[in-house]
C-alpha cells in the first residue's frame, strides 16, 4: 500500500487548543488513504474547480472543521465570494450577506462562523444578538464599507434635511445606525421608492446609486464609495470578450461602473446572477463580479463554460480553512457591536426585511 500520509504544520498547537476548549478528540490533520476514501464523494463534486494537487491539503481541514462544528453546535456561513473548498465543503448556509444573516437567525446553533468580511459578521450579530458570532480573520474588511463613516452620514443629514437615507448593507453597523433603512443590490429600487419621496440619498456605492437612478423617477443623491473589485472592470474588456465570441453572454453586478453595465446582457445581485445562469444555462458566460463566484456556480451548472475575468477580493481571500478551524478551536475572533449602536442599526436592517409587510 502506498504511504499517503502528509503532515501539516501546527498540529501540536491545534491539539493543545482542542484540550483547552474541551473537544473530546481532535482528528489528526493528515491526508491518509482512509481519509481519501471518506472524502472522495465530496471531492468528486468539486473536482472541476479544485485541482487534485490541492485536495490533500484541503481534505484534513474540511474533515476537522465539519467534525468540530457538531461538537461546538456551530454553523458556518459562507458568502458567494468564498473559495469552493469553503463554499461547497464546510458551509452550512451560503448566499449573499443578507441571506446569510437571515438564515442564521433561524438555525439551532450557539455559534456562527462568518466566512465573509467584517460588515457581514456585524450584520449577523445584529440579527442574532444572543449568539456568538466569530470571524476567522478580523482583517477581512471592505473598501466600500470603509468609504463612509457615521460622522459622514450625520453631515449628510445636515446638508439634506428631511431627505431619507438608504444605506447599502455593505456598511458598518455605525453607518447603518445613522440611516433610515438598509437595502441590498436586489431590492434597492423597491427600498428607495418605499418612502414616496422625491429625493433619496442612496449610500455609499456610487455605481449602485447610478444604476438605481436608471430604474426609478426618484432623484438619487449618491456618495462616491466604490468596491475595489467591481470598479476594476472596464467596458473595453467586455467588448473584447464579445469580439472573441459574439455568442458569449455577459452578466454584471450593479456595483460595476455604468459603462460596464451598458455592455451586459443582464445586471443583478449575486443571487440574481446565480439564478440567471441556472435558469438560462448559456453555453458560455462571463460573470462580471468576484472571481470565486464563477467557481461556485460552475459546480452546480455543468455544461456552462465560465470565462473568468478573475478579479479577486483580497479581503474575502483572508478567510481560509486553517483560520476557520482556529476560529472554532479558540472561539476567535468574536464580533461585537456596541448595544446602543446595535439597537438603531438593527432597526434599519429589520425595516428592510419587513418592507413587504
Amino acid at each position: 500500500m502506498t504511504d499517503m500520509t502528509m503532515s501539516t504544520p501546527g498540529e501540536a498547537t491545534l491539539s493543545q487548543a482542542a484540550r483547552k476548549f474541551g473537544v473530546m478528540e481532535m482528528p489528526e490533520l493528515e491526508y491518509t488513504e482512509e481519509l481519501a476514501k471518506e472524502m472522495a464523494p465530496l471531492y468528486e463534486r468539486v473536482s472541476s474547480v479544485i485541482p487534485s494537487v490541492e485536495w490533500p491539503f484541503c481534505a484534513p481541514y474540511i474533515k476537522a472543521i465539519n467534525d468540530l462544528k457538531k461538537k461546538r453546535k456551530a454553523v458556518v456561513l459562507a458568502h458567494n465570494y468564498q473559495t469552493p473548498e469553503i463554499f461547497h465543503c464546510v458551509a452550512d448556509i451560503v448566499g449573499d450577506s443578507l441571506q446569510l444573516a437571515k438564515e442564521a437567525s433561524n438555525v439551532d446553533a450557539d455559534i456562527i462562523v462568518q466566512c465573509g468580511v467584517h460588515f457581514m459578521a456585524e450584520t449577523s450579530k445584529l440579527l442574532n444578538p444572543e449568539k456568538t458570532v466569530l470571524i476567522p480573520d478580523q482583517g477581512a474588511g471592505c473598501s466600500l464599507a470603509e468609504s463612509i463613516t457615521g460622522a459622514d452620514v450625520r453631515l449628510l443629514r445636515e446638508k439634506y434635511p428631511g431627505v431619507p437615507i438608504v444605506t447599502y448593507v455593505n456598511t458598518t453597523a455605525e453607518v447603518k445606525a445613522e440611516c433610515d433603512i438598509c437595502c441590498t443590490s436586489s431590492n434597492a429600487v423597491q427600498v428607495v421608492e418605499s418612502f414616496g419621496a422625491p429625493r433619496v440619498l442612496c449610500i455609499p456605492d456610487e455605481y449602485l446609486a447610478k444604476y438605481v437612478a436608471t430604474k426609478t423617477d426618484v432623484e438619487i443623491i449618491a456618495w462616491k464609495g466604490h468596491c475595489e473589485v467591481h470598479e476594476r472592470f472596464t467596458a473595453e474588456e467586455l467588448r473584447a470578450y464579445r469580439k472573441s465570441d459574439p455568442a458569449i453572454k455577459i452578466i454584471a453586478h450593479p456595483e460595476c461602473p455604468p459603462d460596464v453595465l451598458a455592455e451586459a446582457d443582464f445586471t443583478g445581485s449575486t443571487s440574481g446572477m446565480i439564478d440567471w445562469v441556472q435558469t438560462k444555462r448559456p453555453p458560455k458566460v462571463v460573470m462580471v463580479t468576484e472571481c470565486s463566484m464563477s467557481d461556485n456556480v460552475a459546480v452546480e451548472t455543468p455544461g456552462v463554460e465560465f470565462v473568468r475575468p478573475c478579479n479577486l477580493c483580497p479581503h474575502m481571500k483572508k478567510i481560509t480553512l486553517p483560520k476557520i478551524l482556529d476560529s472554532l478551536l479558540f472561539l476567535q475572533d468574536e464580533v461585537t457591536v456596541d448595544p446602543n449602536t446595535a439597537i438603531r442599526a438593527r432597526q434599519a436592517v429589520e425595516r428592510m426585511i419587513n418592507l413587504n409587510n
